[in-house]
């Protein structure tokens, strides 16, 4: 290139001005267009040649690097931030499915152990059925609770504060006390496991994503509680101090009042969800007290009398059989394996039968399921088997299995969203009233009919629920 101070052919005047104020973008030709430099202009000499021309990026390749870096560094945000939305998604499930685990355990309890207890304080059918009366007080005490609380204190406090009740009553019952101790135990922890359990599936009700399959496998862990309980009860009917069972459960009620308050941190359900990338769901916009809205809704009063009936039953068989068959069928100190036959169905129920319930819709699922349980428990009723009896209440248990996670699916489908968590509160805590209805009613017929009188009373609760399973609307939102 010539230089402007040494060159002769190059005029004073020329010599003189500086040469950047040469430098213009030359829109004349169209390949030099966008031949910039990183400084933003086309540097060219005297004669209109562009310099290092060859080595100059074209406004449009700038753009597409930058723009591709920049779309590439928004990908990456992108997925990171889904990634950990998942993580808190599944963190938050699992912390749930634990809480049910120890709601199974609970419930799973008391079957082998009833003939203890009532050696223990020489007591008879009718008195011992009173454990069942305080518990359920406790959970409709709970239940009724949820619906003002969850107003005022939300989710993260709730779930706490049903663990720290449900350890409670365990310290209450693990010493073996005077028996209205080991009733004020039960109803206490009754009363902890309602809150926890309408939280834990108004939650779940709420998710947008897989919530047939998550109410499934939330469901199923009450199951496996329930299915390992017995086996640890069973062993401890037998034990110096049957009620030293309850340290167990204290130790797992501990374990899950930490590992609610560590996942959830007493935070509000909107909150949680937020944090797992969901958005809020619709706001009550009424002005009219919650219990009236929730009271007003015939889905609700519908889906509580099958759910009270449901989990009597449920309650009944998984307590009153192992008496049953000791009684009728001649067994010993390990029938109380029996109860677990029942739970372990319970829970392979909800997750091997939910490909079914898929195929041939769920309401025809629970009409089938009803149907069939009803010939197997009249099997249990006229067979004098002790090996025939044991199997076929361990089917009756994998039928009843999908039957509540498909209730409490169905009730997110025809309930306001508003509402959810405290109409399922309001409907567990109704439905779990036949926890003690039913067994309390056995305990009578037993005192003055015999044990016997138990195959009759579940196959009559049976065929009631299939009537009035027909009666529940299909599946239509209200939102």
């Amino acid at each position: 290139m010539d230089n402007p101070v040494t060159d002769p052919e190059i005029s004073h005047s020329e010599r003189l001005r500086p040469e950047f104020e040469s430098f213009e973008l030359d829109t004349r030709h169209k390949d030099n267009v966008h031949a910039l430099t990183p400084d933003g202009v086309d540097f060219r000499d005297n004669t209109g040649k562009a310099k290092h021309q060859d080595t100059v990026p074209t406004v449009h390749e700038a753009s597409a690097h930058l723009f591709e870096g920049t779309r590439n560094a928004q990908a990456d945000s992108t997925e990171a931030q889904l990634s950990r939305y998942r993580w808190n998604s599944r963190l938050h499930f699992a912390a749930l499915c634990y809480s049910y685990l120890l709601e199974g355990w609970n419930d799973g309890s008391l079957g082998p152990l009833l003939p203890r207890i009532q050696r223990q304080y020489k007591i008879g059918f009718d008195i011992v059925s009173l454990l069942f009366v305080f518990s359920t007080v406790g959970f409709i005490g709970g239940a009724m609770s949820n619906v003002y609380l969850n107003q005022r204190l939300g989710f993260g406090k709730l779930v706490r504060i049903g663990a720290l009740f449900q350890l409670g009553g365990y310290a209450f019952i693990s010493p073996g006390g005077p028996f209205p101790t080991i009733c004020a135990g039960v109803g206490l922890a009754g009363f902890g496991i309602a809150m926890q359990m309408a939280q834990a599936n108004g939650f779940v009700g709420s998710l947008k994503e897989n919530t047939r399959v998550k109410f499934g496998i939330l469901h199923a862990s009450y199951g496996l509680g329930a299915f390992v309980s017995p086996l640890v009860a069973t062993h401890f009917s037998t034990a110096s101090h049957w009620s030293f069972h309850y340290v167990i459960a204290g130790g797992i009620a501990v374990s899950n009042v930490v590992l609610l308050t560590a996942v959830f941190r007493l935070r509000r359900q909107d909150d949680v969800l937020a944090e797992a990338g969901q958005t809020a769901g619709e706001a009550n916009t009424s002005t009219e007290n919650v219990y009236h809205q929730i009271l007003r809704l015939k889905e609700v009063h519908l889906l509580s009398i099958f759910c009270l009936i449901y989990v009597g039953i449920e309650v009944t068989l998984g307590g009153w059989i192992v008496t049953f068959i000791v009684d009728k069928r001649g067994g010993g100190a390990t029938a109380g394996y029996i109860s677990s036959g029942f739970f372990g169905g319970l829970m392979l129920g909800r997750l091997i039968l939910m490909w079914l319930n898929q195929k041939i819709g769920e309401r025809r699922a629970i009409m089938l399921y009803g149907v069939i349980a009803i010939g197997l428990e009249v099997t249990v009723w006229v067979v004098p088997s002790l090996l025939e009896n044991a199997i076929a209440v361990s089917f009756v248990g994998l039928l009843f299995g999908p039957m509540y996670p498909i209730m409490m699916n169905h009730s997110t489908s025809i309930l306001p969203k508003w509402l959810l968590t405290g109409a399922v509160g309001y409907i567990a805590g109704i439905g779990q009233a036949g926890s003690a209805v039913l067994p309390l009613v056995t305990g009578l017929l037993a005192s003055k009919f015999g044990i016997g009188s138990l195959q009759p009373l579940v196959v009559s609760m049976m065929s009631t629920m299939i009537v009035l399973w027909a009666l529940v609307p299909k599946a239509r939102r209200i939102d």
